[in-house]
Order: structure tokens, then sequence, then C-alpha cells
């Protein structure tokens, strides 16, 4: 939330300097994330961006102006000129293309920046100071300027110049006039009574030790009485606790006064007409949002009739075309506002475009109501309409704010629109809430706090915020919540954090545990995730985080993820975000393809929970999966191309390198007794894809995505590489304990062995088939070499490996090598009838 500290100063007096000042409101819960000035130099100690940081406005170059009249330029026909003064004896002819200042006019008081002024150049796209220098316009001397918006920095509005309130001092600095620091406030949830210029007033009064002014909000109502003009009815009180409406006669449409424009252009908002702007006035400074009906539109809609208002759900098959002219299809979780015609405004998020105040509207209902934030905010969420109103609506307002609201504005408008309000208000409260009432005991505060907090200190505090605090017997305050707060709960927790937040949370001691520290219990499951995490990430590829929250569409693509039952989120942040994951490679390849749109390949992984209902629990189940990806290319290309093996490091990745990744995990986590069988997955390429088994069980799958999968998740015409394996059952195959072989002190003997066999024999089969030959004297093997060709018959392969004999306590002799060699290859042409190359 913007505030402006000027119009702060109106509820408030500040007491100490700005830099002070935001110090101090962040330290208490209001934090200020920005900083930025207008017009003035920045104040001492004060951090402002460099982007918020615009022209100082020189007291003795800048000024309050009034136009004495407007000439034509005698060569050209866009271009004026006006003659201004700034004070008695103080007149000067300008040369301006301002289109809304045209021959003949007189009395606009306007911006006046004489020779030697910075501001922002009006002609250039970026945001760069320039000095104003004397100089001839297609003939006429020009050393002053009438200035916009956009030059003095205010907003980029460059249409035309600023024309102020026809009141605005003439010869004062703008400085003076329009000078303001603006705080950029993040409101957190819990601090939501401070979404208002009041709101922000009662903390700063509270911190700096002032009193809090509020507002005049008496109305002179002279009209006639409102009773039998609207009739209020509301149908469930838990959807809207208090709905209160004012009714005002003959308005006039128009502007609004320039104090009230540029309060909500300082504030973030854009000025519209004096109805408009008045109803965000006061939303922006008693943080209550406000509606104003055409009545005459709902008096035709009642046929004739006074009009009877009615907040209820909406019913099913109900539409309403809302101000930005779309038309909703309304559910009965929608509440609404309605005639006896139907809707017209959607409770708390926006009004229907039938009802909408417009030039030619002379009377006006102004609604002021408080509606259940969760309703809103559903409401909000389903037709993607958030706004400042909807987003107060939806953290809670207080119904005591409806009233001073409703008459805060409805006097503004008697002033400012020139309207006759009516006597009375039409106000259906059904539901008060009732006061809340915690007792506090002081040992309590002392005990939380870890310091002896005094009565007096935490009855000033408590007061300042506006509790009303009776002072009892037993050692123990009763304090009473201010009408205005919503989060004041049953207990003492709440109190004692204002007591402190306020008190200081720099001045709580610095104390050590006094009690033992208890027992240190390792988090197997967390390490052995991290452990994990280090491996993959040796390997080069890096980790990705993804969203929980999901749809089943994104889904759906991946085998067995079709028609399954989820755990769906009752108030779902967005549209995209509905249900809790059941796989986290999706996640996953959503990462990568958002990445690929700027990158030739990518190489995640991503370790977390998916979420499975279980039939009969409340809580689902949730198992950990680890999710790759893998595209691209193997290496970067480098300036060696004529390097061995450099084409080889420029191929795609491929299968291989995939479960050379699933391999190299298993052998730094120790897990033994892995196999790999084809995997049926039908999102993975048949005959390029794989089942990892550990102990017969399997754990997932890995292999290259089908073509048409590749293509859900917009990948198409890509290899990609992707696993996802259960990480529970993996950490379950981890042996608690492992062996280490101590550092060979005899040397090793190496033989290569190459044999032709069938094509459906797996390498993994004749490897098995080597180490049953080889006995204790094989110590490794590896494969090497896989050839299909001419040189061998038609459906058979050969694979080539790389065996290793070595023996613990001497040195193999060529004979005992020989012999283990040959014991290798007598089995291999016995078991899987193999062909040894070299012996043909």
């Amino acid at each position: 939330m913007k505030v402006p500290v000027q119009w702060l100063c109106d509820y408030v007096e500040i007491s100490v300097p700005p830099a002070q000042l935001v110090a101090k409101m962040t330290q208490a819960g209001l934090e200020v994330a920005g900083v930025q000035v207008i017009g003035l130099p920045i104040p001492e100690g004060l951090r402002v961006k460099a982007e918020d940081q615009g022209p100082v406005w020189a007291r003795d170059r800048i000024f309050v102006a009034e136009v004495l009249k407007v000439e034509k330029h005698p060569d050209a026909d866009r271009l004026t000129l006006p003659t201004v003064t700034w004070g008695e004896g103080k007149v000067k002819q300008l040369v301006t293309g301002a289109p809304n200042i045209k021959v003949g006019d007189k009395g606009q008081k306007v911006v006046l920046a004489l020779a030697g002024s910075v501001l922002f150049d009006g002609h250039s796209e970026q945001k760069v100071l320039k000095e104003l220098k004397p100089g001839k316009i297609r003939g006429i001397p020009s050393d002053a300027m009438v200035c916009s918006m956009r030059e003095i920095g205010i907003s980029d509005e460059h249409e035309g110049i600023i024309v102020l309130e026809n009141d605005a001092p003439v010869g004062l600095p703008l400085a003076d006039f329009m000078g303001d620091i603006i705080l950029e406030v993040d409101v957190l949830p819990n601090m939501a009574r401070c979404l208002s210029m009041i709101g922000v007033a009662r903390e700063v009064a509270a911190i700096t030790g002032q009193k809090l002014k509020l507002p005049p909000h008496e109305v002179q109502a002279k009209g006639e009485r409102i009773d039998g003009q609207v009739k209020i009815e509301i149908e469930d009180a838990k959807l809207s606790p208090r709905y209160s409406a004012v009714l005002i006669n003959g308005v006039k449409i128009g502007p609004s006064p320039g104090w009230m424009q540029r309060r909500l252009a300082y504030s973030g908002m854009r000025p519209i007409s004096n109805i408009v702007d008045i109803t965000n006035f006061v939303m922006l400074e008693w943080g209550q949002p406000l509606h104003a009906f055409d009545y005459d539109v709902l008096v035709k809609r009642a046929g004739g009739k006074a009009p009877t208002i009615f907040v209820r759900p909406a019913r099913a098959g109900e539409v309403l075309i809302t101000l930005d002219n779309q038309k909703r299809e309304l559910t009965p979780e929608n509440l609404v506002i309605a005639d006896n015609a139907g809707p017209i405004a959607l409770a708390g998020v926006m009004g229907g475009a039938e009802t909408e105040v417009t030039d030619q509207t002379t009377n006006i209902l102004l609604e002021s109501a408080s509606f259940d934030f969760v309703s809103v905010r559903r409401t909000m969420k389903q037709f993607n309409l958030p706004s400042e109103a909807s987003v107060r609506f939806s953290k809670g307002i207080h119904p005591e704010t409806v009233k001073p609201a409703a008459q805060r504005a409805a006097e503004l408008m008697r002033q400012y629109a020139a309207g006759a309000v009516c006597q009375g208000l039409a106000d259906c409260y059904p539901a008060p809430l009732p006061p809340q009432v915690v007792n506090l005991n002081l040992h309590e505060v002392d005990r939380l706090l870890g310091m002896e907090f005094p009565k007096a200190e935490a009855i000033r505090i408590l007061e300042a915020l506006e509790f009303t605090v009776r002072d009892k017997s037993d050692g123990t305050l009763d304090a009473t919540a201010p009408p205005h707060r919503l989060d004041i709960q049953v207990g003492s927790a709440d109190l004692i954090e204002e007591l402190i937040r306020i008190h200081g949370y720099d001045k709580l001691p610095a104390t050590l545990l006094a009690d033992r520290l208890p027992r240190q219990e390792t988090n197997v499951p967390l390490v052995f995730e991290e452990h994990v995490r280090d491996i993959l990430v040796s390997c080069g590829l890096q980790e990705a985080i993804t969203y929980a929250l999901t749809m089943p569409e994104r889904e759906q693509p991946l085998a067995g993820f079709a028609n399954r039952e989820y755990v769906r989120i009752k108030n779902p942040i967005s549209n995209e975000r509905v249900v809790m994951r059941q796989t986290v490679l999706a996640g996953v390849l959503e990462v990568a393809t958002a990445n690929l749109r700027h990158t030739d390949g990518v190489t995640f992984f991503e370790v977390g929970p998916v979420y499975v209902p279980l039939a009969g629990e409340r809580l689902p189940a949730e198992p950990r999966r680890l999710a790759i990806v893998l595209t691209g290319k193997r290496q970067p290309e480098f300036w060696n191309n004529s390097m061995i093996g450099a084409a080889k490091l420029r191929e795609p990745l491929e299968f291989f390198d995939l479960k050379g990744i699933v391999a190299a995990l298993l052998h730094d986590l120790h897990v033994g007794e892995a196999t790999y069988l084809p995997s049926k997955a039908s999102h993975l390429h048949p005959g390029k894809s794989a089942t990892l088994l550990v102990k017969g069980k399997p754990l997932g799958d890995f292999g290259e995505l089908h073509p048409k999968a590749a293509e859900s998740y917009g990948l198409g015409g890509r290899t990609i590489l992707v696993g996802e394996l259960d990480l529970e059952g993996l950490q379950a195959a981890v042996p608690v304990r492992y062996q280490f072989a101590p550092v060979p002190r005899f040397p090793a003997a190496l033989r290569d062995i190459a044999i032709v066999v069938p094509e459906g024999i797996t390498a993994e089969r004749v490897a098995g088939e080597i180490r049953a030959a080889g006995g204790e004297l094989l110590c490794d093997l590896r494969l090497f070499d896989l050839y299909r060709g001419e040189s061998i018959a038609a459906g058979t392969k050969s694979l080539a490996y790389a065996l290793t004999y070595q023996a613990d306590d001497r040195t193999l002799t060529d004979k005992e090598v020989d012999k283990a060699h040959k014991k290798i290859a007598d089995r291999l042409k016995h078991v899987l009838k193999a062909q040894i190359r070299g012996e043909e």
C-alpha cells in the first residue's frame, strides 16, 4: 500500500524524521519496502532506490502560476503563447503545445518552471533529467515552461499540462504545495487493518506516542427521509453481517477537487470523476470499500417502485454482466447484491454494468457493507478479478467501519458533487459482533518475553492501540479490543505480541537457554535426500524445485495418471493449482519446457513428495520421488573441434547417458543386486527405456520420452530423457553398513574378450555369466564396445568386455590368468552358445 506522508499527517502528527519513522514502522510490523520522494530533497538517512528518485523542485524556480491569457502562435497551428504570472510584477510569456490550453483561456492555475530547473525530459522515452535552458521555439523566445505530470516526476502522463484547482496559491513554491514522500508498505495478513490511511495512522500514533485525529464523518443530511425509498434484506448473516445504504439526490458528475486527485494519484489510483474518486478516497482513508449504484436504474428495474436490495448467494443459472462488460455465469458459491429482477453486483468484487454511475446519473444509492472474506476471496479467484476493494474484503473488514465510511463519503458527495443527502441510513445489521474481551495475566507476559514488563507500560500501549483496559485486583488486565480489530483472538498471545512490537523487539534482553539441550537425533530421510542431491549434482545435474500444486491435465500424458483420484484444494490460489501432485516428473518437464525457450539443453532433477489419497484416511500418503529430465548435447561445443573424441562429446544425450547416471547413483549409495528390464510404461519410448529393479523390486522407469508425451509438454522434435524413481524404496535398499576394499598391493592383469551372441541376449546376462565363471580372481569387467554389422551374422551382435584379474595376496602368473580367462570363454560358449571372436 502506498502511504503519502502529507496525507498521513492529516490523522497523526509526525514527530520524528522520515528515516526514523520508516525504521519504527518496519520494526512494529509495517514493513516499508520502498520510498518515493516527489519534488523534495531526499531526507538524511532515508534510503531511496534510484528508480524512485525524481527531480527536486527548486523553490526559487518552480512555482504555482496563473494563466493571464493565451494567444495564437504566429508560425505554428499547434503551438500557443500563454502569459502567466507567479506573483505581483512577475509576468512571462511562454510557448507550449499542450492540448488542454487553448487560445482565449485564462484563469487556470498551472505549474511554472523557470530556466535552470531540472526536470524529466518529456520527449524522451527514458526518464532522463535535463536542465531547462532558454531558447527559441519557431521564432518565439522561451525561457520557461508549463509542466506535465511526467516532467515533474509524478506519473508518466504527458498528454497535457497540469491544471491545478482554482484556489491553488499563486507564487507558492511547488515543493511546498505538492511535494511529498510516499511510503510503500507491505501489509501482512495479520495487519490487514492497516490497508487504510487511518489504520496506518493508528499504528504511527501508538509507535510515536501521538494522538490519532479522525476525520469528521458527520453528514449534513437535509434531503427527504430515506425511509420507504429503499429496503435491504440479508439472506444469510454469516455471509454479510451488515449492509448499509445512503441515498444522495441531485448529484452533478464532474471532476473531483485537485487535492483529492493528487492524493489518489500519489496512492497509485487514477482519478476518474467526483463520485468514483470519492468512493476510492474513502476506501483508502477508512479501509472500507464502497459502491455507487444509479438509483434511477434500480427504480426502473423495480417497476417504478422503491427497490429492495437483497444480499444472497447467486441462484444456479444466473448471469451478470460486470463493469468490464464481461458476462459472468454465477454459481451458488458467489455472493451477490440483487434486486427483484436479479443480480446487480458481485458482492465485494465488482459491480454490474447496468446499474453503474454514468455522466447522466443524478441520484445515487451508496453501498457500504461487510461481507464474508472467504466468499469474496473465492469469487475473486474464480473470476480472476483482483482489485483494491476485493483485496480488502478478502482480508476481513469489521462491520463497525461500515457506517462512518458511508457517512464520510455522503458528506464529500454533498460538498463536491452538489448532492442532497437523504436523512437517515438504510442499515441492515443482523449480526453485530460481540466485544472481544481478553484477560491478560502480567506474569504470563513476563514468562513469554523473558523480561519484567511494567504494568503501566502495558496499559499505556494497549490504550494507545485503542483497547479499553480494566485493571483488576488479581494482577490481571481485562482488555476489550477496539471495533476495528478482527485479529484479536481469545487468549493472551495476541495481546503480548501487541505489547512487544510497540515496546520494541530490540529491547528484549539477550538470554541463553537455561534448560538442557534435547537429545540430538539424526533425520535419516533428510540425510539420505541430501546425499542423493550431492551425487546427482556431482554427475552434472541441476536441482529444480517445482510446485506441489498442479492440475490433473498436466499429469495425464504420463503413464498411469489418467482418471486418478487426487487430493483437491478447497480454495485454490489459481485455476492452475487445484490438486496435489502425484508425480514429480510432470513439474520438472514444465520447468524444462520453460528453460528450453532460451537454452539448448537442460539436466534437471528434483527430489520431493507426491500426495496419494488413502481410502478411509483423512490425510494422504506422501512418498518421496526422484525425477530426472535430460536433453541436449553431452558437452557444449569448444574450440578444438579436431580433438580425438570431440565429435562424440557433441553428440546428443541418449538412453545410456541416463542409465549411466542411474548406475552412478546406485554405485555411490552402495546399492547392489540392481537389474534392468525393458519398460512397459506407455509414456516412454519402446526399446529405449528400462525398469529398475533392486533385489527384484521395481523402483521406477527411465528412458526416452515417447514423442506423443513430449508433444504434450511442448517438447516435440527433441530427444527427452526422463526417469522417476521411488526414493523410499531406494533408501530401503541402502545397506546400513558396507565394506571398504583395501588398496591393492599387487598389480592387475588386463584381458579383453569379444563375443557374438544372439540379439535377444542382454549385456547384463553376459556379464552375469562372466562373473560366475571368473570367480574370485575377476575383480572388474566393463563393456566397451557394441557392434552390429555385415561382418557378423544377421540377428546377432558383438559385445566386447575389458576384464581385470587380480589377487589380494600375490601377483598372478600368466598361466593363472590364462586359465581363468579360458574358463570364462568356455562358459560363454556352453551356456550362451556364444562365438568367441578371434577363434574363428
